[in-house]
């Protein structure tokens, strides 16, 4: 009887303290070491140097992730890369296997899961996009084949440890990758937040913190230049995957391949030439972000220019002025529907808003054009630093100058 109860005691401790006896605040420490472990191997290993090539890693680091990633997600490696890679191939389009574009924000903030799951069953998918992922022995005898078996294993060392509360560990590690990186990341990615670069979709940044998600909070950068292992580009703006990465690199664990391009700014050449317009090409996006600052800039000196003429505040004009001042450095097919027609009486009205937005387009084609010759775009990169010089506008005139100071790093 005494063995029988000293047995249930044991269990009964077991149940509430687990091997390892913690206090509630340790709990909640440990809770989210362990799913932000599985957000840097998502970042690190899935994204950057799987999906992408960003990086090489080290075996060291890189079956750790993968044996982590078993435990806490299930995740297939290959399956992973695949709809990713076809997430950017197919963006926003119906083909897209989780855009909130095509499917709706409700549905890829809800079922981002399961989106991901029906597409991981697509084999065409699958071989069209999931090349060059590991196809070792343990890949295909375990991390593949018993993919689910994986998060089993995680809940019973998660019971062992810490007993009964244990299982609300589990819980929040299964649940942690489905809502944030299929819900948050997928969804409010490409729906809400800043952008500071022009890419073909809507991809937004969430937050210039990335802390939480890894860094994937910048996700309009990513989208940018999808293929940089460093997310963040802004001065005010942190990526903790990259400090990882960097830490790793220090320690001759990881390799990095690429990281988002430069401009730098030299003398000011008299006139530009072939030099500054590989520079512009190659840093395309930072110069139409730095050309839409410019154009931001001329949208406040009309407000301004507006409000010193005694124009009312709760004016038409003043509020289409200040609608403009938001969207008119967007692409046109990003700006929305029901704004249009305002933003275009603002350029209707202004000459000098109306040449900024035309030059900008001109500005673009030295990139989209692709009948011309290296020669020419040299001298069309000549002729609109010179038609901008002589606008008379002083936004397009100090634009023009730094374009002819332009460098490549």
């Amino acid at each position: 009887m005494t063995l029988l109860m000293s047995i249930w005691d044991a269990l009964v401790n077991w149940l509430a303290n687990g091997l390892v006896e913690t206090t509630w605040w340790q709990i909640v420490i440990i809770a989210l070491v362990l799913t932000h472990i599985t957000i840097a191997s998502v970042t690190i290993f899935l994204h950057r140097s799987q999906a992408h090539r960003s990086l090489d890693l080290h075996a060291a680091p890189s079956h750790f992730f993968r044996l982590w990633l078993w435990l806490t997600t299930g995740m297939v490696t290959k399956e992973w890369v695949a709809i990713h890679r076809k997430h950017h191939a197919k963006c926003e389009t119906q083909e897209d296997p989780h855009s909130p574009v095509a499917h709706g924000i409700k549905t890829v903030l809800l079922t981002g899961s399961e989106l991901y799951r029906a597409e991981a069953k697509n084999q065409e998918t699958l071989s069209k996009y999931g090349h060059n992922t590991p196809d070792d022995w343990i890949e295909r005898n375990l991390y593949t084949r018993y993919s689910w078996q994986g998060v089993g294993v995680m809940l019973i060392i998660d019971l062992t440890l810490f007993g009964a509360i244990g299982a609300t560990i589990w819980a929040i590690q299964m649940a942690w990758i489905p809502i944030t990186a299929a819900g948050i990341i997928n969804g409010l990615g490409h729906w809400w937040g800043y952008r500071n670069f022009e890419a073909v979709d809507a991809s937004t940044n969430v937050s210039p913190w990335g802390i939480i998600i890894g860094g994937e909070e910048l996700h309009n950068n990513h989208h940018t230049y999808p293929t940089s292992a460093k997310l963040s580009v802004k001065k005010y703006e942190f990526d903790i995957g990259w400090a990882y990465i960097r830490g790793l690199e220090m320690l001759g664990l990881a390799k990095v391949r690429k990281t988002p391009p430069m401009l730098r700014l030299g003398d000011v050449k008299p006139v530009a030439d072939s030099k500054t317009l590989e520079a512009i090409i190659a840093n395309r996006y930072e110069v139409m972000a730095k050309y839409a600052g410019g154009l931001r800039d001329a949208c406040r000196s009309e407000v301004k220019r507006l409000k010193a003429e005694g124009v009312a505040a709760g004016s038409a004009k003043l509020a289409n002025m200040r609608l403009a001042r938001r969207w008119l450095h967007r692409d046109e097919d990003k700006i929305p529907a029901h704004v249009k027609a305002q933003v275009a009486s603002v350029c209707a009205d202004s000459p000098a808003l109306s040449k900024l937005v035309t030059m900008r387009e001109e500005l673009r084609q030295l990139w989209t054009r692709t009948n011309v010759s290296a020669e020419q775009l040299v001298v069309d990169l000549q002729a609109w630093c010179k038609k901008a010089e002589e606008s008379g506008i002083a936004a397009l005139q100090e634009f023009a100058v730094k374009l002819r100071a332009a460098q490549h790093a």
